[in-house]
This record gives C-alpha cells, structure tokens and sequence, in this order.
C-alpha cells in the first residue's frame, strides 16, 4: 500500500478575498482521493505542519506589492526549525491582488529559495475581484498540486 502524500494550503486573508481562493484550492485538492490536503490559516501553521507535507501551496492578498504580514509571519517562524529540511519540497503559490501581485509572487519566490523548495506551477495571481473563473483556476491548481503528487511528479 502506498504512502498517502500530503498537501498544506498555508493562507491569509483580509477581505475574504484570499479566503475564497484558499477555499476552491481545497476542492480542487480533494478531488484526489490519495492526498490529504489541510487548510490552515498563516498564522495557525507551523514547522511541525511544514514538516509533514509533501507539498505546499501559499495563498496570500497582495499588501503594498508584497505578501501579508501573516504569510511572512509563518516564514519567519518556520525558516530556521526546517533548514535544509525540505529541499526540492514542490511549492506553488495564488494571490488575490489590488494591483498586479508580482511583487508579492516574487517576494515569496526569493523566500522560497532559500528553504530549497521548487516551484512546479506558475503562480495564479487574481486581478481585482474574485470572479467565477478565478475561483475554476484555484481549484485547477489544487487538484492538479494534488495529482502531481499522487503520481509522483514531484
């Protein structure tokens, strides 16, 4: 019998916005029975959540061109408990954003960086509101993060 693999969906959000997202990412996620995917919000997650997941997927708005406090919070707290630790851990990342989220997707890119991990989809970044599409898009990137890893890609 095979290992279960899983996911982390590590989130913040301020409006809902994020919130919503987070929520289709879960759906999307668990249309793969294989993998057990939890949702925690930044703040409630920690190294020891970190640590057990075969895959992470970050959800954060977009503050004054940067990730949230919180989400930054969750790297700072984690950083140094799981250096070296996770190397190759495959990551990807949504934002619900003011203005483009670039800023946000390349903060958490550099971050990433130095915990090793690798980024395995391009960053779902959402425009303004959250419209239908935005929430099928979210649920596309669980559910494939979530195939990725019961097939083993990753």
């Amino acid at each position: 019998m095979t290992e279960r693999k899983h996911l982390l969906i590590v989130y913040h959000t301020q409006s809902g916005n994020t919130g919503q997202l987070a929520q289709a990412v879960l759906r999307g996620a668990g249309q793969v029975a294989e993998v057990d995917a939890v949702l925690l919000r930044a703040f409630d997650a920690g190294t020891e959540d970190l640590l057990r997941c075969d895959g992470l997927l970050l959800g954060t708005p977009e503050n004054f061109g940067y990730m949230s406090g919180a989400l930054k919070d969750f790297f700072d707290r984690t950083y140094y408990p799981c250096e070296g630790k996770l190397t190759g851990l495959p990551y990807a990342v949504f934002v619900s954003a003011g203005n483009d989220g670039t800023g946000a997707v390349r903060e958490i890119g550099r971050i990433a960086n130095g915990y090793g991990w690798k980024q395995v989809a391009e960053a779902l970044i959402v425009r303004k509101s959250i419209t239908p599409q935005a929430l099928t898009d979210a649920e596309e990137l669980g559910e494939a993060m979530a195939a990725g890893l019961s097939m083993g890609v990753f």
